[in-house]
């Protein structure tokens, strides 16, 4: 059976796999500046994810494998699940650039199908980066296939958009779609994205779907996680409104007139045990 939001997959997809090439070479991912300074975790999340040195990590979502292969270089590990054939060549490139070729695979596959892409696989940990969620139709789906990828035990780390700032226009100031899951999803036809404008040079149609608080943290527990921290932050990994400050790689925040509002959050839950 067709899933209604097929269509609106298929335009995404088409964006990013054209996106890659410029997403590779851009000033935002600093490539070059990654490899020269060791290929590390971002402090903050090794903090809270602690040494992974042999242990399973997968990555969903994982563009052309930055933070997979942060991870590899830790001692994890390591797979990484994306939709798009050239971030995944792009990934698998990099991977044996860096000698991590070992350590990292890189597989093809919705992220709604991962577990039966990866037949069956399980790890102690399932790793979720800044902004995956809006391109997810049903926080269900993605819920269920968390936890059937997490062996009992296993971790969801994630570091995510605020559903409040997705709901925001380019200014931050109006809203200008829904907080809440919806069938439909938003329309993007921006000629910007995160790291400048879009590789053509010309507007591409892209389609997000949000997802409140209430429903991450419900489809969560409901599929055999028990969340273990919770975290809002007033500060994101791009600048997502007019007027944002780079204060390092990937940490922006707001100007300093605006008032505080959670522009990101940090979570992370645990697999339960079957009853």
């Amino acid at each position: 059976m067709t899933d209604s939001s097929d269509h609106y997959i298929k335009a995404n997809l088409a964006y990013w796999d054209q996106a890659v090439p410029t997403h590779v070479s851009s000033e935002f991912y600093d490539v070059a500046g990654w490899i020269s300074a060791g290929s590390k975790p971002r402090p903050h999340e090794a903090a809270l994810l602690g040494d992974l040195n042999g242990l399973e990590l997968v990555q969903l979502q994982c563009h052309f494998g930055l933070d997979a292969l942060a991870w590899a270089a830790s001692g994890a590990k390591v797979v990484g699940v994306d939709f798009s054939p050239a971030a995944i060549a792009a990934a698998r490139r990099l991977a044996i650039e860096i000698g991590l070729d070992t350590r990292a695979r890189f597989v093809l596959s919705d992220v709604r199908q991962a577990f039966a892409s990866l037949e069956g696989e399980q790890f102690d940990v399932v790793y979720v980066s800044l902004g995956a969620l809006c391109w997810i139709p049903r926080i269900e789906e993605w819920a269920k296939q968390v936890s059937l990828l997490l062996r009992e035990g296993g971790r969801l780390f994630m570091h995510e958009i605020h559903p409040l700032a997705l709901a925001l226009d380019a200014t931050g100031r109006t809203f200008a779609r829904g907080y809440f899951e919806d069938l439909e999803p938003a329309a993007d036809d921006s000629s910007e994205s995160y790291v400048g404008a879009t590789p053509s040079g010309t507007t591409q149609v892209t389609y997000e779907w949000n997802h409140g608080l209430a429903e991450i943290l419900s489809a969560l527990i409901g599929n055999q996680m028990r969340i273990t921290h919770f975290e809002e932050h007033t500060w994101t990994s791009f600048a997502q409104f007019e007027g944002f400050e780079r204060k390092s790689s990937q940490y922006f925040v707001p100007p300093a007139q605006w008032p505080a509002i959670p522009l990101s959050f940090t979570l992370m839950a645990q697999k339960e045990p079957t009853n």
